[in-house]
Protein backbone atom coordinates (compact mmCIF):
# COMPACT_ATOMS: atom_id res chain seq x y z
CA UNK A 1 0.00 0.00 0.00
CA UNK A 2 2.83 2.39 0.88
CA UNK A 3 4.55 1.64 -2.42
CA UNK A 4 1.32 2.47 -4.30
CA UNK A 5 1.00 5.83 -2.55
CA UNK A 6 4.68 6.56 -3.13
CA UNK A 7 4.31 5.71 -6.81
CA UNK A 8 1.34 8.11 -7.18
CA UNK A 9 3.19 10.81 -5.25
CA UNK A 10 6.17 10.56 -7.60
CA UNK A 11 3.82 10.66 -10.58
CA UNK A 12 2.14 13.81 -9.24
CA UNK A 13 5.54 15.41 -8.64
CA UNK A 14 6.64 14.61 -12.20
CA UNK A 15 3.30 15.89 -13.54
CA UNK A 16 3.70 19.23 -11.74
CA UNK A 17 7.17 19.72 -13.20
CA UNK A 18 5.87 18.75 -16.64
CA UNK A 19 3.04 21.30 -16.33
CA UNK A 20 5.51 24.01 -15.29
CA UNK A 21 7.45 23.46 -18.50
CA UNK A 22 4.24 24.42 -20.36
CA UNK A 23 3.13 27.01 -17.83
CA UNK A 24 1.72 29.57 -20.31
CA UNK A 25 -0.64 27.04 -21.90
CA UNK A 26 -1.75 25.63 -18.55
CA UNK A 27 -2.10 29.07 -16.97
CA UNK A 28 -4.39 30.31 -19.76
CA UNK A 29 -6.49 27.15 -19.57
CA UNK A 30 -6.67 27.33 -15.76
CA UNK A 31 -7.72 30.99 -15.82
CA UNK A 32 -10.51 30.49 -18.33
CA UNK A 33 -11.59 27.33 -16.52
CA UNK A 34 -11.92 28.88 -13.08
CA UNK A 35 -13.65 32.02 -14.43
CA UNK A 36 -16.38 29.87 -15.98
CA UNK A 37 -16.71 27.91 -12.72
CA UNK A 38 -16.85 31.19 -10.81
CA UNK A 39 -19.75 32.52 -12.91
CA UNK A 40 -21.73 29.27 -12.82
CA UNK A 41 -21.16 28.81 -9.09
CA UNK A 42 -22.09 32.43 -8.33
CA UNK A 43 -25.42 32.07 -10.13
CA UNK A 44 -26.08 28.75 -8.41
CA UNK A 45 -25.17 29.92 -4.89
CA UNK A 46 -27.05 33.21 -5.20
CA UNK A 47 -30.23 31.58 -6.48
CA UNK A 48 -30.19 28.88 -3.81
CA UNK A 49 -29.48 31.39 -1.02
CA UNK A 50 -32.31 33.69 -2.13
CA UNK A 51 -34.76 30.78 -2.31
CA UNK A 52 -33.70 29.73 1.17
CA UNK A 53 -34.09 33.30 2.43
CA UNK A 54 -37.57 33.52 0.90
CA UNK A 55 -38.58 30.28 2.61
CA UNK A 56 -37.49 31.70 5.99
CA UNK A 57 -39.36 34.98 5.38
CA UNK A 58 -42.54 33.17 4.37
CA UNK A 59 -42.48 30.79 7.32
CA UNK A 60 -44.71 33.19 9.32
CA UNK A 61 -47.01 34.05 6.42
CA UNK A 62 -50.69 33.01 6.63
CA UNK A 63 -51.36 29.43 5.64
CA UNK A 64 -53.91 30.65 3.08
CA UNK A 65 -55.18 33.93 1.64
CA UNK A 66 -58.64 34.37 0.16
CA UNK A 67 -59.11 36.85 -2.68
CA UNK A 68 -62.22 37.92 -4.57
CA UNK A 69 -62.14 37.63 -8.35
CA UNK A 70 -64.28 39.64 -10.74
CA UNK A 71 -63.94 38.81 -14.45
CA UNK A 72 -60.76 36.93 -13.59
CA UNK A 73 -59.12 39.91 -11.88
CA UNK A 74 -58.34 40.54 -8.22
CA UNK A 75 -61.05 42.69 -6.62
CA UNK A 76 -61.91 43.98 -3.14
CA UNK A 77 -63.55 41.45 -0.84
CA UNK A 78 -66.46 42.20 1.47
CA UNK A 79 -65.96 42.09 5.25
CA UNK A 80 -69.01 39.77 5.43
CA UNK A 81 -66.81 36.99 4.11
CA UNK A 82 -64.73 37.01 7.31
CA UNK A 83 -67.66 35.59 9.31
CA UNK A 84 -68.30 32.88 6.69
CA UNK A 85 -64.66 31.84 6.65
CA UNK A 86 -64.46 31.62 10.45
CA UNK A 87 -67.31 29.11 10.43
CA UNK A 88 -65.38 26.66 8.27
CA UNK A 89 -64.09 23.83 10.42
CA UNK A 90 -60.30 23.92 10.74
CA UNK A 91 -59.95 27.68 10.32
CA UNK A 92 -58.45 29.08 13.50
CA UNK A 93 -58.51 32.74 12.52
CA UNK A 94 -59.68 34.92 9.61
CA UNK A 95 -58.50 38.51 9.37
CA UNK A 96 -59.05 41.13 6.67
CA UNK A 97 -55.93 42.71 5.17
CA UNK A 98 -55.43 46.08 3.52
CA UNK A 99 -52.59 46.55 1.09
CA UNK A 100 -52.06 48.23 -2.27
CA UNK A 101 -49.51 49.71 -4.65
CA UNK A 102 -48.48 53.32 -5.04
CA UNK A 103 -46.35 54.78 -7.84
CA UNK A 104 -44.05 57.59 -6.76
CA UNK A 105 -43.69 59.75 -9.87
CA UNK A 106 -40.90 61.80 -8.30
CA UNK A 107 -38.57 58.84 -7.79
CA UNK A 108 -40.27 56.66 -10.43
CA UNK A 109 -40.56 53.81 -7.95
CA UNK A 110 -43.40 51.55 -6.83
CA UNK A 111 -44.22 51.31 -3.13
CA UNK A 112 -46.36 48.77 -1.33
CA UNK A 113 -48.68 50.40 1.21
CA UNK A 114 -50.03 48.11 3.90
CA UNK A 115 -51.91 48.23 7.19
CA UNK A 116 -50.15 46.06 9.81
CA UNK A 117 -52.38 43.27 11.17
CA UNK A 118 -53.93 43.69 14.60
CA UNK A 119 -51.90 40.75 15.89
CA UNK A 120 -48.66 42.64 15.14
CA UNK A 121 -48.45 44.69 18.32
CA UNK A 122 -44.95 45.99 17.56
CA UNK A 123 -46.06 47.83 14.43
CA UNK A 124 -49.37 49.39 15.46
CA UNK A 125 -49.71 52.93 14.17
CA UNK A 126 -51.77 56.03 14.82
CA UNK A 127 -53.15 58.19 11.99
CA UNK A 128 -50.35 60.28 10.52
CA UNK A 129 -47.59 57.75 11.37
CA UNK A 130 -45.67 55.39 9.11
CA UNK A 131 -43.02 52.70 9.23
CA UNK A 132 -40.91 52.47 6.08
CA UNK A 133 -38.83 49.73 4.51
CA UNK A 134 -35.04 50.09 4.24
CA UNK A 135 -35.14 50.66 0.47
CA UNK A 136 -37.59 53.54 0.71
CA UNK A 137 -35.70 55.03 3.65
CA UNK A 138 -32.51 55.08 1.59
CA UNK A 139 -34.24 56.23 -1.60
CA UNK A 140 -36.08 59.12 0.07
CA UNK A 141 -33.35 59.83 2.66
CA UNK A 142 -35.80 59.30 5.51
CA UNK A 143 -34.84 59.21 9.17
CA UNK A 144 -36.93 58.97 12.32
CA UNK A 145 -39.40 61.82 12.83
CA UNK A 146 -38.94 63.01 9.26
CA UNK A 147 -42.04 63.29 7.08
CA UNK A 148 -43.00 61.18 4.08
CA UNK A 149 -45.38 62.83 1.61
CA UNK A 150 -47.57 60.76 -0.72
CA UNK A 151 -49.86 62.21 -3.39
CA UNK A 152 -53.05 60.22 -4.04
CA UNK A 153 -54.69 59.83 -7.44
CA UNK A 154 -57.35 62.32 -6.28
CA UNK A 155 -54.66 64.97 -5.74
CA UNK A 156 -54.80 64.73 -1.94
CA UNK A 157 -51.51 64.95 -0.07
CA UNK A 158 -50.90 62.43 2.72
CA UNK A 159 -48.36 63.59 5.31
CA UNK A 160 -46.82 60.75 7.34
CA UNK A 161 -44.32 61.02 10.17
CA UNK A 162 -41.71 58.25 10.07
CA UNK A 163 -42.08 56.40 13.36
CA UNK A 164 -39.65 53.55 12.65
CA UNK A 165 -37.75 51.70 9.97
CA UNK A 166 -38.20 48.02 9.19
CA UNK A 167 -35.36 45.63 9.91
CA UNK A 168 -32.82 45.36 7.10
CA UNK A 169 -32.80 41.57 7.52
CA UNK A 170 -36.30 41.49 6.01
CA UNK A 171 -35.32 43.55 2.94
CA UNK A 172 -36.16 40.72 0.57
CA UNK A 173 -39.89 41.28 1.20
CA UNK A 174 -40.00 44.73 2.85
CA UNK A 175 -37.57 46.98 1.00
CA UNK A 176 -40.42 48.89 -0.75
CA UNK A 177 -42.99 48.56 2.05
CA UNK A 178 -44.74 51.42 3.86
CA UNK A 179 -46.87 50.57 6.89
CA UNK A 180 -49.63 53.06 7.67
CA UNK A 181 -52.75 53.12 9.85
CA UNK A 182 -56.11 51.83 8.61
CA UNK A 183 -57.82 55.28 8.61
CA UNK A 184 -54.97 56.72 6.54
CA UNK A 185 -55.07 53.79 4.13
CA UNK A 186 -58.83 53.99 3.53
CA UNK A 187 -58.66 57.77 3.15
CA UNK A 188 -55.71 57.63 0.75
CA UNK A 189 -57.27 54.99 -1.53
CA UNK A 190 -60.88 56.17 -0.91
CA UNK A 191 -62.06 52.77 0.33
CA UNK A 192 -65.33 52.17 2.20
CA UNK A 193 -65.19 50.66 5.68
CA UNK A 194 -66.67 47.28 4.72
CA UNK A 195 -64.09 46.01 2.22
CA UNK A 196 -60.59 44.54 2.38
CA UNK A 197 -57.91 43.70 -0.14
CA UNK A 198 -57.99 40.04 0.90
CA UNK A 199 -58.52 37.83 3.95
CA UNK A 200 -55.70 35.94 5.67
CA UNK A 201 -56.43 32.56 7.23
CA UNK A 202 -54.66 30.67 9.98
CA UNK A 203 -55.35 26.93 9.81
CA UNK A 204 -54.97 24.57 12.74
CA UNK A 205 -53.78 21.47 10.91
CA UNK A 206 -51.39 21.88 7.97
CA UNK A 207 -52.60 18.61 6.47
CA UNK A 208 -56.13 19.99 6.18
CA UNK A 209 -55.20 22.97 3.99
CA UNK A 210 -56.23 21.27 0.75
CA UNK A 211 -59.57 20.21 2.27
CA UNK A 212 -60.30 23.72 3.57
CA UNK A 213 -59.39 25.24 0.19
CA UNK A 214 -61.93 22.94 -1.42
CA UNK A 215 -64.61 24.01 1.08
CA UNK A 216 -63.89 27.70 0.43
CA UNK A 217 -64.14 27.26 -3.33
CA UNK A 218 -67.47 25.48 -2.86
CA UNK A 219 -69.02 27.91 -0.37
CA UNK A 220 -67.69 31.17 -1.87
CA UNK A 221 -68.00 31.13 -5.66
CA UNK A 222 -65.59 33.48 -7.39
CA UNK A 223 -63.00 33.27 -4.60
CA UNK A 224 -59.36 32.40 -5.19
CA UNK A 225 -57.32 30.81 -2.41
CA UNK A 226 -53.56 31.29 -2.43
CA UNK A 227 -51.66 29.06 -0.01
CA UNK A 228 -48.28 29.72 1.51
CA UNK A 229 -46.79 26.86 -0.50
CA UNK A 230 -48.16 28.48 -3.68
CA UNK A 231 -46.30 31.70 -2.88
CA UNK A 232 -43.12 29.81 -2.12
CA UNK A 233 -43.33 27.90 -5.41
CA UNK A 234 -43.82 31.21 -7.22
CA UNK A 235 -40.66 32.64 -5.63
CA UNK A 236 -38.73 29.52 -6.59
CA UNK A 237 -40.03 29.66 -10.15
CA UNK A 238 -39.10 33.35 -10.50
CA UNK A 239 -35.54 32.90 -9.28
CA UNK A 240 -35.11 29.67 -11.25
CA UNK A 241 -36.28 31.51 -14.38
CA UNK A 242 -33.83 34.34 -13.76
CA UNK A 243 -31.02 31.87 -13.19
CA UNK A 244 -31.89 30.15 -16.46
CA UNK A 245 -32.05 33.49 -18.29
CA UNK A 246 -28.60 34.50 -17.08
CA UNK A 247 -27.12 31.11 -17.93
CA UNK A 248 -28.72 31.30 -21.37
CA UNK A 249 -27.09 34.69 -21.95
CA UNK A 250 -23.77 33.17 -20.89
CA UNK A 251 -24.37 30.07 -23.00
CA UNK A 252 -22.20 31.22 -25.90
CA UNK A 253 -19.20 31.84 -23.66
CA UNK A 254 -19.72 28.51 -21.88
CA UNK A 255 -19.87 26.62 -25.19
CA UNK A 256 -16.73 28.43 -26.34
CA UNK A 257 -14.98 27.36 -23.14
CA UNK A 258 -16.06 23.74 -23.62
CA UNK A 259 -14.65 23.72 -27.15
CA UNK A 260 -11.44 25.39 -25.96
CA UNK A 261 -11.00 23.03 -23.00
CA UNK A 262 -11.61 19.86 -24.98
CA UNK A 263 -9.31 21.06 -27.76
CA UNK A 264 -6.55 21.66 -25.22
CA UNK A 265 -7.24 18.40 -23.41
CA UNK A 266 -7.60 16.13 -26.44
CA UNK A 267 -4.84 17.54 -28.63
CA UNK A 268 -1.21 16.62 -28.03
CA UNK A 269 1.62 18.83 -29.17
CA UNK A 270 4.77 17.44 -30.80
CA UNK A 271 6.67 18.15 -27.59
CA UNK A 272 4.17 16.12 -25.52
CA UNK A 273 4.28 13.20 -27.96
CA UNK A 274 8.07 13.25 -27.86
CA UNK A 275 7.98 13.30 -24.04
CA UNK A 276 5.68 10.26 -23.97
CA UNK A 277 7.95 8.41 -26.40
CA UNK A 278 10.99 9.09 -24.21
CA UNK A 279 9.15 7.93 -21.08
CA UNK A 280 8.12 4.70 -22.81
CA UNK A 281 11.68 4.19 -24.06
CA UNK A 282 13.17 4.49 -20.55
CA UNK A 283 10.77 1.89 -19.16
CA UNK A 284 7.53 3.64 -18.22
CA UNK A 285 4.46 1.47 -18.53
CA UNK A 286 1.30 2.55 -20.34
CA UNK A 287 -0.56 2.72 -17.01
CA UNK A 288 2.07 5.14 -15.66
CA UNK A 289 1.69 7.44 -18.66
CA UNK A 290 -2.10 7.36 -18.32
CA UNK A 291 -1.85 8.06 -14.59
CA UNK A 292 0.44 11.03 -15.24
CA UNK A 293 -1.99 12.58 -17.72
CA UNK A 294 -4.90 11.81 -15.43
CA UNK A 295 -3.22 13.72 -12.60
CA UNK A 296 -2.53 16.63 -14.98
CA UNK A 297 -6.20 16.87 -15.96
CA UNK A 298 -7.36 16.36 -12.39
CA UNK A 299 -5.03 19.04 -11.01
CA UNK A 300 -6.16 21.63 -13.57
CA UNK A 301 -9.89 20.88 -13.35
CA UNK A 302 -10.08 20.28 -9.59
CA UNK A 303 -7.90 23.30 -8.83
CA UNK A 304 -10.01 25.53 -11.08
CA UNK A 305 -13.20 24.17 -9.53
CA UNK A 306 -12.02 24.79 -5.95
CA UNK A 307 -10.76 28.30 -6.73
CA UNK A 308 -13.94 29.14 -8.64
CA UNK A 309 -16.16 27.88 -5.80
CA UNK A 310 -14.20 29.79 -3.14
CA UNK A 311 -14.30 33.04 -5.11
CA UNK A 312 -18.00 32.53 -5.89
CA UNK A 313 -18.72 31.96 -2.19
CA UNK A 314 -16.98 35.21 -1.27
CA UNK A 315 -18.64 37.06 -4.15
CA UNK A 316 -22.15 35.98 -3.10
CA UNK A 317 -22.00 35.98 0.69
CA UNK A 318 -19.45 38.73 1.39
CA UNK A 319 -19.93 41.08 -1.57
CA UNK A 320 -23.67 40.40 -2.11
CA UNK A 321 -23.14 39.13 -5.68
CA UNK A 322 -22.51 42.63 -6.97
CA UNK A 323 -21.81 41.40 -10.51
CA UNK A 324 -25.05 39.43 -10.84
CA UNK A 325 -27.58 40.88 -8.38
CA UNK A 326 -29.16 43.42 -10.81
CA UNK A 327 -30.27 40.52 -13.00
CA UNK A 328 -31.16 37.99 -10.31
CA UNK A 329 -32.92 40.43 -7.97
CA UNK A 330 -35.05 41.87 -10.75
CA UNK A 331 -35.48 45.12 -12.59
CA UNK A 332 -36.68 47.90 -10.30
CA UNK A 333 -35.78 51.35 -9.06
CA UNK A 334 -35.57 50.19 -5.44
CA UNK A 335 -33.42 47.09 -5.18
CA UNK A 336 -33.59 44.99 -2.01
CA UNK A 337 -30.29 45.33 -0.18
CA UNK A 338 -29.85 42.40 2.20
CA UNK A 339 -27.14 40.17 3.56
CA UNK A 340 -27.60 36.58 2.44
CA UNK A 341 -27.10 33.82 4.96
CA UNK A 342 -24.64 31.19 3.70
CA UNK A 343 -26.62 28.23 2.40
CA UNK A 344 -25.17 25.62 0.06
CA UNK A 345 -26.98 22.74 -1.60
CA UNK A 346 -24.43 19.90 -1.72
CA UNK A 347 -26.32 18.19 -4.52
CA UNK A 348 -25.96 21.29 -6.72
CA UNK A 349 -22.24 21.53 -5.90
CA UNK A 350 -21.71 17.86 -6.73
CA UNK A 351 -23.65 18.24 -9.97
CA UNK A 352 -21.57 21.25 -10.98
CA UNK A 353 -18.37 19.36 -10.14
CA UNK A 354 -19.51 16.33 -12.13
CA UNK A 355 -20.28 18.34 -15.27
CA UNK A 356 -17.11 20.45 -15.13
CA UNK A 357 -14.34 18.32 -13.59
CA UNK A 358 -15.16 14.82 -14.85
CA UNK A 359 -15.55 15.59 -18.61
CA UNK A 360 -12.27 17.48 -18.82
CA UNK A 361 -10.36 14.85 -16.86
CA UNK A 362 -11.83 12.08 -19.03
CA UNK A 363 -10.99 13.99 -22.23
CA UNK A 364 -7.29 13.88 -21.37
CA UNK A 365 -7.14 10.08 -21.24
CA UNK A 366 -8.02 9.05 -24.85
CA UNK A 367 -5.25 10.89 -26.77
CA UNK A 368 -2.66 9.88 -24.19
CA UNK A 369 -3.73 6.23 -24.40
CA UNK A 370 -3.35 6.32 -28.19
CA UNK A 371 0.14 7.77 -27.88
CA UNK A 372 1.12 5.49 -24.99
CA UNK A 373 0.28 2.23 -26.80
CA UNK A 374 2.20 3.29 -29.91
CA UNK A 375 5.76 2.18 -30.44
CA UNK A 376 8.13 4.69 -28.73
CA UNK A 377 10.30 5.03 -31.83
CA UNK A 378 7.27 5.91 -33.98
CA UNK A 379 6.00 8.41 -31.41
CA UNK A 380 9.34 10.22 -31.19
CA UNK A 381 9.56 10.38 -34.96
Amino acid sequence: MNSLFSRQRYLMDFTLHSMLRRKIKNLVLFTVYFLVIFILASVMLFGQAVRHEAAIMLAKAPEATVQQLVMGRHDLISSDMIGKLKKIRGVRKAEGRLWGYYYDSVNQANYTLMVPPASDKAHQLKPGEAIVGPGIAANRELVLDKYLFLMSTAGKLLKLKVKDRLDANSSLVSTDLVLISEPDFRKFFRLPADVYTDIALNIRNQREIATIVGKINYQIPGARVVTRSDILRTYEAIFSWREGLLLALLGASIIAFIIFAFDRASGLSAEERREIGILKAVGWETSDVLAMKFWEGALVSAGAFLMGMVLAYGHVFFFQAGLLSPVLKGWAVIYPDFQLSPHIDLLQVMTLAFFTVVPYTAATIVPIWKAAVTDPDSVMR
